[in-house]
């Protein structure tokens, strides 16, 4: 087990990426906070979880609320004694040309994507300096890093996390906390599912060299790479797993 006796919080694990990464970290030996708006889903998990004979500790987290933010440490200190690892998952989606995102919806996106990343990776980072060791994950997207259609607000705030990621990096690694992001490209999750078209799912697969949508468990387990000891040397970092979509050029017939 990569991580026995250690402990990770997870945020947005309720369900999809989130409660796959959360339930990969208690199979490996973790205790998980499992931090997540919808409560019930929140329980839900945390229970699987201890189906298991692993610990968990549920919580309804906003994490865009600074009070919530410290909250989620401190009770997961007071709960298991320490923070190892902190996996930022939560994320929201907001579809809207530019020239029709309201101010409203881009603040929102915002509010969660990029501040909450920001606020329960500050109060993390404050806990791990004092242990002096930690690892800290951003789940960040390939559309921080390449324009789409109707993306301006969801794009945007990925983009930032990208850079929030390398600034979190360059200040935390003398303290003896990595910090990674993970870009993942287009990923069968729920919410997904609901929100791709046949249409959308036709223009991803032709730009992807792999030919098919990734699956939460694959983005789980990078996350927990970024997490443990073989990754050791990897700081500062934003690992796509993309299916190869990054690299995507110019197809043409000979």
């Amino acid at each position: 087990m990569r991580f026995r006796n250690k402990v990770a919080i997870v945020t947005g694990s309720a369900r999809g990426i989130g409660r796959a990464t959360a339930e990969l970290f208690a199979r490996e030996g973790a205790a998980v906070t499992v931090a997540d708006l919808r409560e019930e889903m929140v329980k839900a998990t945390a229970e699987a979880i201890r189906t298991t004979g692993a610990k968990a500790l549920a919580l309804r987290i906003d994490v865009g609320a600074e009070d919530d933010a410290e909250r989620l440490v401190a009770e997961t200190v007071a709960a298991f004694g320490r923070v190892d690892y902190l996996v930022n998952s939560a994320g929201i989606a907001a579809v809207h040309t530019f020239l029709d995102v309201p101010l409203a919806e881009f603040e929102r996106v915002m509010r969660v994507n990029l501040t909450g990343t920001f606020l329960c990776g500050q109060r993390a980072a404050r806990q791990m300096a004092k242990q002096g060791s930690g690892a800290i994950v951003n789940i960040a997207s390939i559309s921080g890093q390449r324009a789409g259609w109707k993306r301006t607000a969801y794009g945007t705030s990925k983009a930032a996390v990208i850079h929030l990621t390398k600034q979190m990096a360059m200040e935390l690694g003398p303290l003896g906390i990595r910090v990674n992001a993970i870009g993942p490209g287009p990923i069968d999750t729920e919410l997904v599912a609901r929100a791709h078209t046949p249409g959308t799912r036709v223009a991803y697969l032709d730009m992807i060299p792999l030919n098919r949508y990734g699956d939460e468990q694959e983005i789980a387990d990078a996350a927990a790479f970024l997490c443990s000891d073989a990754a050791a040397y990897v700081h500062g970092h934003t690992l796509n797993v993309d299916g190869g979509y990054m690299v995507h050029g110019v197809k043409f017939d000979d």
